[in-house]
């Protein structure tokens, strides 16, 4: 095994991390209107794809994935999250995505194990 292979193992990648939630939302979700009685079906199929998603990509983490569905509607949503951990090593992705009639925010943290 090369250095950079290695070094891929115990560093949370940003890049595959957000393509990962991308597809696990457009595949849940995808060009679906905003229905209130899917939303809790679908939070849960968006965390659930994407945890298994990035434990197939075979790196040494423990992974928290939290998703937030809202309506578009003109309401005011803000977050913030706060961490202390290595640097290093740990790394979080938060990503948003939009249709036309909601909003969905899903963020990854990555521990290293």
């Amino acid at each position: 095994m090369d250095d950079f292979q290695a070094g891929e193992e115990t560093t949370f990648v940003v890049d595959d991390v957000s393509n990962v939630i991308k597809e696990s939302i457009e595949t849940t979700i995808g060009g679906n209107a905003y229905q209130h009685n899917k939303v809790n079906q679908w939070t849960s199929n968006v965390v659930e794809q994407c945890l298994n998603q990035l434990t197939k990509l075979g790196r040494s983490f423990k992974y928290i994935v939290t998703a937030v569905i809202m309506q578009k509607n003109g309401a005011g949503l803000h977050t913030a999250s706060s961490c202390y951990w290595d640097n290093s090593t740990d790394g979080s992705c938060t990503l948003r995505w939009e249709n036309k009639s909601m909003y969905c925010i899903v963020s990854v943290f990555g521990l290293a194990i």
